[in-house]
């Protein structure tokens, strides 16, 4: 048997034109909830992909600098490395003796394990003064060899050169074969031209912590500092596995 029927209920027949006004009204219904979950969602999406893509390419500089084969990094550096910090594509440009540079990037520390730190963001920036003209956007790549000059970099924004020794890092199957090579220097850097410059400039980078982009990747306002040396974040997403997992 059917179900019951209330013999006093009374329905009424659609009329085909009723009938496309209501599934119009229904479709608008559907259309007006889909974009306001889209507004909602939609800029945190778009800044979740920026932060994601960033660490993809910051993982390929990395990847095409440690298999370049007469360019090699000497594998005593990366094991007695406590940090590297991957910045691409550094944008420096120079008019009328006048040059600037500005970058963002991502750098990740290992404790006494060996484990890799979640990564944290970065920016570069820095002017310089001299004989110059022409523009270049590089690859950074550098080699923290002790925790001080991280300290510095995450206490303010400090001036490599300045307030942490620099030096280019040694490359090459000469630097690879040698064992008498002394890392004196707290950083090294290694850098890859894909643009013009012309001339020779006095000049120094400023590295600081992008609070910004830390909060807005992981979700919250978080510390750099326990980032890096406690492994402390609210979640890692999976970019950030993918970028340390290639790593020494």
């Amino acid at each position: 048997m059917g179900p019951a029927v209330d013999p006093g209920r009374k329905f009424r027949i659609l009329s085909p034109t009723e009938e496309r006004l209501l599934m119009t009204r229904r479709l608008l219904s559907i259309l007006l909830f889909s974009a306001i979950l889209l507004w909602g969602i939609g800029p945190a999406l778009a800044q979740e992909t920026k932060f994601d893509q960033k660490l993809e390419v910051a993982g390929e500089v990395y990847l095409e600098l440690m298999g370049a084969p007469d360019r090699k990094v000497p594998k005593h550096l990366i094991d007695s490395a406590k940090c590297v910090a991957v910045i691409p594509n550094v944008y420096k440009g120079a008019l009328f003796g006048l040059g600037g540079r500005h970058g963002n990037g991502v750098i990740s520390c290992h404790d006494a394990e060996g484990v890799w730190s979640p990564p944290s963001f970065i920016e570069i920036t820095g002017g310089s003064f001299g004989l110059q003209i022409g523009g270049e956007a590089i690859d950074l790549v550098l080699f923290f060899m002790n925790e001080r000059g991280v300290l510095s970099l995450l206490g303010s924004k400090f001036e490599i050169g300045g307030d942490a020794s620099v030096a280019a890092g040694p490359y090459g199957r000469t630097a690879e074969a040698s064992t008498d090579i002394k890392l004196k220097a707290e950083i090294y850097s290694y850098a890859r031209s894909r643009g013009l410059f012309a001339g020779v400039a006095f000049e120094g980078s400023r590295l600081a912590p992008d609070n910004k982009a830390n909060r807005k990747y992981y979700g919250q306002t978080v510390d750099a500092e326990s980032v890096l040396f406690d492994h402390r974040v609210p979640r890692r997403p999976a970019s950030a596995s993918r970028f340390t997992a290639l790593l020494p």
